[in-house]
């Protein structure tokens, strides 16, 4: 099994890359995992702690589990996946029933934090945007998708995730082999990065 960790900050277009890249590629030859599906369990806390919870802090991922079933992933093995909830900032008690396949896609900001999951990580992406850009993604995101209030978003990014993305995120740079400018022009890194998946497939069919 082919394993791509796919990191950048938040707001950066991750999701993005991770669609160009499997676009022209069969949908049952190619998972995707997302690092938000991690984080951990908080049925200790009430909601209002929940709420202060920072979720760009790489102590908030589970990466035991994620690890862990990432290698029975890559053994062959079913993993039940674990779902979480942004509205109610806790781990659902529903998976999601993953099968393995000849490529992985792992995509998240912290993912390179963790030396054991980047030992996994075959090819290892950083996808770039500027600081302007990736706060605007968040705000429609977050008031959008996750029901936030405008307010908090702007306090969270300011107090918890530009420090957060200085510390933690934009050091893995370093141990990407692809950095991608987010630019919906840049389409040789993904090119490449799609090319090398599509000999994967083949030579394993072969």
């Amino acid at each position: 099994m082919l394993i791509i960790g796919i990191a950048g900050g938040t707001g950066s277009g991750k999701t993005t890359v991770v669609n160009q890249i499997i676009n022209q590629l069969p949908n049952n030859e190619v998972s995707v995992i997302s690092q938000d599906s991690y984080y951990k369990a908080t049925d200790n806390l009430t909601f209002e702690e929940r709420t202060k919870i920072n979720f760009d802090h790489p102590k908030s991922i589970d990466f035991e589990l994620l690890v862990k079933q990432l290698k029975e992933l890559k053994n062959n093995q079913i993993i039940e996946q674990p779902i979480y909830s942004f509205v109610t900032h806790n781990r659902s008690k529903d998976t999601i029933k993953t099968h393995p396949k000849k490529v992985t896609i792992i995509e998240g900001i912290l993912i390179f934090n963790n030396p054991e999951l980047r030992s996994l990580c075959d090819i290892k992406i950083f996808v770039h945007a500027d600081a302007d850009e990736r706060l605007i993604r968040r705000l429609k995101r977050d008031t959008q998708e996750r029901g936030r209030d405008i307010n908090e978003v702007i306090n969270r990014y300011q107090d918890t995730l530009k420090p957060m993305h200085n510390q933690f995120i934009e050091p893995t740079k370093n141990f990407a082999d692809i950095i991608i400018p987010n630019d919906r022009y840049n389409t040789v890194a993904i090119d490449i990065v799609r090319t090398v998946i599509a000999e994967k497939l083949a030579n394993d069919g072969a």
